[in-house]
């Protein structure tokens, strides 16, 4: 997975710093901060980072790749 500045599929933006894995499952999660409001750090696992979701009928990415510069847009 590439780091960088995603877009949600609602239109916000986000810093994903890293992909780490849980001490426990193992399973691998994706570390990233919110480019808005009070730049809050979330994390997420990376099957559901990666998946696509339906809106209208159309399958589309639950989070898009960007850039991979912080401010390149």
């Amino acid at each position: 997975m590439k780091m960088g500045v995603y877009r949600h599929y609602k239109g916000a933006k986000y810093w994903v710093e890293r992909v780490v894995t849980h001490s426990e499952t193992e399973e691998k999660l994706v570390i990233y901060q919110a480019l808005y409001g009070e730049f809050g750090w979330w994390a997420r696992p990376l099957s559901m980072f990666s998946e696509q979701v339906e809106i209208g009928g159309e399958s589309i990415p639950r989070f898009e790749w960007l850039s991979a510069e912080k401010n390149a847009e």
